[in-house]
């Protein structure tokens, strides 16, 4: 029986390329107050491994 793994998938734009096989990509998301209902924006930064180091800044990619 195999085990399946539901893994989150995001898409972001690639903000920096100085690392080596290594990019930190930027994910932004709209949020809604609970209390007074003003949408506003949230982001969070993941640093995503780039075996062949063919992304440039400003792309936009998907990762796992």
């Amino acid at each position: 029986m195999e085990n399946k793994v539901n893994k989150r998938k995001f898409i972001g734009e690639v903000i920096s390329v100085g690392m080596d096989k290594t990019v930190v990509v930027k994910i932004t998301a709209k949020k809604l107050h609970p209390k007074y209902r003003k949408r506003y924006l949230v982001s969070k930064k993941y640093q995503v491994h780039d075996e062949k180091g063919q992304t440039k800044l400003g792309d936009k990619i998907s990762f796992v």
